[in-house]
């Protein structure tokens, strides 16, 4: 399913404050209200459109819902649903097409959070176990070729590009504004209808067309959705990782 371009602006999925959060809630597919019982859900994370809920009953793309919290309700629309047999399975995204939000208030008193891509040490050492330069061993991380959309924040400057390569440490984009290498910048993501947020520093520039970036922190609970990203494009893989030339000199592909 497409998503709303109306909501790839600024005020949008793509840009918007998203707040890892557990909320229990209830919901019903409307129409059906007085038949069934509610289900209980479970928030992953709430964001102003809506929310990533996770519920022992399955769910299809298109289906509205009614989702309730105490007083609170409104009619959603479900956008994403997980593959049943990835770990992601019950996992669901709806969209909230009728009233506000029943998560607004929480969603005021709280800020995203972003933790670093590697949190231990086993993901700095090499298959014998003796410890090895992170820049080398990110450069082991297979690279998948993948279709998506980015954002890219500097400050106040956004603009929009493609992903066109990723991997667990970084990815390719091709954007309508380049940044310098050593650039620091917020990167938000889509694909297969998935939305990350990740902090990023450009590495280098491919030709005046592209940007390789390597990831630095990820919003707090986007990892497992990148898992998830990553074990979709595995048919798609990069096999090689070739050297390229950045405007300020050459720097090896380091995601």
């Amino acid at each position: 399913m497409e998503i709303n371009p109306n909501l790839l602006r600024e005020d949008g999925l793509l840009t918007t404050k998203l707040v890892h959060l557990a909320l229990p809630v209830r919901w019903t597919l409307v129409g059906q209200e007085g038949r069934n019982a509610p289900e209980v859900a479970c928030t992953y994370d709430i964001h102003p459109h809506g929310a990533r809920l996770l519920s022992s009953r399955d769910l299809n793309i298109g289906d509205l819902v009614m989702v309730e919290r105490g007083r609170n309700k409104a009619v959603c629309q479900v956008i994403w649903s997980a593959d049943p047999g990835s770990p992601l399975r019950g996992q669901f995204t709806v969209q909230c097409v009728e009233g506000r939000t029943p998560w607004d208030e929480e969603l005021r008193q709280m800020e995203e959070q972003y933790q670093p891509i590697f949190l231990d040490e086993l993901e700095r050492r090499t298959p014998s176990g003796a410890v090895s330069r992170p820049d080398a061993n990110r450069r082991r991380r297979p690279r998948f070729y993948v279709e998506g959309q980015a954002e890219v924040i500097d400050g106040v400057q956004r603009a929009a590009g493609e992903v066109q390569q990723i991997s667990e440490c970084g990815a390719r984009l091709a954007a309508i504004e380049q940044l310098r290498p050593g650039t620091d910048f917020r990167l938000m993501l889509n694909v297969f209808d998935v939305s990350l947020a990740l902090k990023a520093q450009v590495k280098y520039l491919v030709d005046n067309i592209g940007m390789g970036v390597e990831f630095q922190q990820i919003r707090r609970g986007d990892r497992p959705l990148l898992s998830y990203v990553l074990s979709k494009l595995k048919t798609k893989r990069v096999e090689e990782f070739v050297r390229l030339e950045a405007t300020n000199g050459a720097i090896s592909a380091a995601v």
